[in-house]
């Protein structure tokens, strides 16, 4: 069993929005995609570790959508792993074989270890496409000795200014999958704009530069490398005092002296 105290806690972005957080004693995985290939999709970069899998104690999933929640990304977790998601999603998880599923809605908690986790809204279209049913998007805080945000898949919102001054560390998705954005999103600028609400220690962008539609790598690749570089210069202007820290995938960012 893979044990982390609180001195030692930290994160490993796998890419994606998949984040390996080891806090409170937990290791705790979110909206695990893990794989290559995902329909049109290729995956840029190496391919996860398989220990990233190992000794889970709970994933967190923030939606249903396939690139959140994959089924056979998913299955490469223990069966015996509590699955922590959306009300309307159990159905779902308890359909690839986890027991353990918690439905939450945002204010619900649950405690893992001496880690505490709690359900928060988040914007964003939810449907599982093409004719699965539309449930809720959730983002989460996750805490240990420190207060990791992690939003999922969102746009920005009013409701995060309720959440001002509470995280260490906020795990913000810059980008998408693919050349352009649709709704329901946020770009690097609106995404820097929800640090300058925020206000974390530590900034660091997800959800870019992991997989793109094949073929277009040529004709529009700025898109796997500009969003953090944008995200960032924008954090500069908007919230000088946060710390940006763009992770590869594989990087860790070890949160023991992280402080607000």
């Amino acid at each position: 069993m893979v044990v982390v105290s609180r001195d030692d806690e930290r994160l490993t972005w796998v890419g994606h929005a998949t984040v390996l957080l080891e806090l409170g004693g937990a290791r705790l995985l979110t909206d695990p995609l893990l794989r290559t290939r995902l329909a049109h999709l290729r995956r840029h970069g190496a391919r996860p570790d398989p220990s990233v899998t190992q000794d889970i104690d709970a994933v967190l999933v923030s939606h249903v959508h396939l690139d959140h929640l994959d089924v056979r990304s998913l299955r490469s977790v223990a069966r015996g792993a509590r699955v922590i998601g959306p009300a309307g999603a159990g159905r779902l998880l308890r359909r690839i074989g986890f027991a353990r599923v918690d439905e939450v809605v945002p204010g619900d908690r649950i405690t893992i270890g001496e880690a505490t986790i709690t359900a928060l809204p988040a914007v964003h279209d939810a449907r599982r496409r093409p004719l699965g049913a539309t449930v809720g998007t959730l983002g989460y805080e996750i805490a240990g000795a420190q207060r990791v945000y992690f939003a999922g898949d969102t746009e920005l919102f009013d409701g995060m200014r309720d959440m001002a001054g509470r995280f260490d560390v906020a795990l913000l998705p810059v980008w998408g999958w693919g050349p352009s954005l649709g709704p329901g999103h946020m770009d690097p600028l609106s995404a820097a704009r929800a640090v300058a609400i925020l206000r974390p220690a530590i900034a660091v962008p997800i959800h870019w530069g992991t997989f793109f539609p094949v073929g277009l790598e040529a004709l529009r690749g700025s898109a796997l490398v500009e969003p953090p570089r944008v995200f960032a210069r924008h954090v500069a202007e908007l919230a000088p005092e946060v710390e940006v820290r763009v992770l590869a995938p594989g990087d860790q960012l070890a949160l023991g002296r992280v402080a607000m």
